[in-house]
């Protein structure tokens, strides 16, 4: 019998005090991703590669020291600069697929700064309900934290 799928989306905004082409070059250029983008520092950084640009793909390992891995594989599908990034990507917990998801971010002068919404639209595959809901709420939560830590490395605290 095969796993079922769960379909989720959700949508998070940020306003940040940078310009869009901050923000935009903070995605762009892999060692500015990789100041913002990632686990807490006492974990374990594993692959990590990024090639920007429609087509590129992008890889990120790493997870709690001797516990679990958590692999991220992204393609880029639509970038048009300093405006929007639409991406797909899948994520494995110990190689094994627990999701693969549409995201689409886009950035929006406002002020001096950006508005930047980020929608995610996922597929779910942990076996029940109930923890495909924790796998959405946790993703949610956790894709949060990244834009917060975006917010942080663009506002330059």
């Amino acid at each position: 019998m095969s796993v079922p799928v769960t379909h989720a989306s959700f949508s998070l905004e940020r306003r940040l005090n940078a310009p869009p082409s901050r923000v935009f070059a903070a995605f762009a250029d892999h060692a500015s991703k990789k100041k913002w983008f990632g686990g807490p520092p006492e974990w374990y950084q594993g692959e990590s590669s990024l090639d920007f640009r429609e087509g590129g793909r992008e890889t990120d390992v790493g997870g709690p020291v001797g516990s679990w891995v958590s692999t991220m594989h992204a393609i880029y599908h639509d970038i048009v600069e300093n405006e929007r990034i639409v991406y797909s990507y899948e994520m494995l917990l110990d190689g094994r697929r627990m999701s693969v998801s549409l995201s689409t971010v886009e950035l929006e002068p406002d002020g001096g700064g950006t508005l930047l919404t980020l929608t995610e639209q996922g597929a779910f595959f942990t076996g029940s309900p109930e923890s495909d809901g924790a796998q959405v709420a946790g993703r949610k939560e956790g894709t949060g934290e990244l834009l917060d830590a975006l917010q942080k490395y663009v506002d330059g605290n």
